[in-house]
């Protein structure tokens, strides 16, 4: 396994991310991997956007890298500058995903964040999140905030998954992590109002075996 080359490796398709947009709205599916040394085979999936928002039933992505089917073929996407009207505006928007025969990690990152929901301004000065999933072992997350701003009022980020913060009218959750026996989803910021028609995430990396 190659756990130690995740962060080089990403740190790469990054660069590779500006050079190639990969548009795509679609769930992260399955795709048959076979492992030459082993001659065993799993599955893949992964998929990272900077942001998805559901408004009244209105799904509308940014930096979406769409589905993750081949390990051969690495996907990223990129935006210096990016909105969803009447609801945000960010910077340096990045997504990737890629895999391996034995590991799957994705990234989203954007910067300069500001966005208001249900008339509470919501900004930050830089948002990651990454996903790893490596076969045989427990998929793993992190994420990174920045200057975090809510209503105002400085946040501090702990770093520790599924931080929740409650709001007149909205809920926020900070590294929101939802695990499963073989993959996992690290929304580094969603944030969703009470009345159920507004759901934003910011930051999104899937990554599954």
């Amino acid at each position: 396994m190659r756990t130690f080359d995740f962060w080089k490796v990403i740190g790469v398709a990054g660069t590779l991310a500006g050079l190639v947009s990969w548009p795509g709205t679609g769930q992260a599916q399955l795709g048959g991997v076979t492992d030459a040394v082993t001659n065993t085979t799993s599955t893949l999936s992964g998929q990272a956007s900077g942001s998805t928002a559901v408004v009244m039933g209105i799904v509308t992505s940014l930096v979406d890298t769409g589905t993750l089917t081949s390990p051969s073929e690495p996907l990223g996407t990129s935006l210096p500058i990016g909105s969803i009207p009447g609801l945000l505006t960010a910077e340096s928007l990045h997504a990737t995903t890629m895999g391996w025969t034995d590991q799957v990690a994705s990234e989203a990152s954007l910067s300069n964040l500001a966005m208001t929901v249900a008339g509470t301004g919501i900004s930050a000065d830089f948002i990651q999140s990454r996903a790893l999933a490596v076969s045989g072992a427990v998929p793993t997350g992190l994420t990174s905030i920045e200057g975090l701003s809510i209503g105002g009022v400085p946040v501090s980020f702990a770093g520790a998954p599924n931080q929740s913060i409650s709001l007149p009218g909205l809920s926020v959750t900070l590294n929101e992590q939802i695990q499963s026996a073989s993959g996992i989803i690290v929304n580094a910021l969603r944030v969703r109002s009470l009345d159920g028609l507004t759901d934003v995430v910011v930051g999104s990396a899937k990554a599954g075996m």
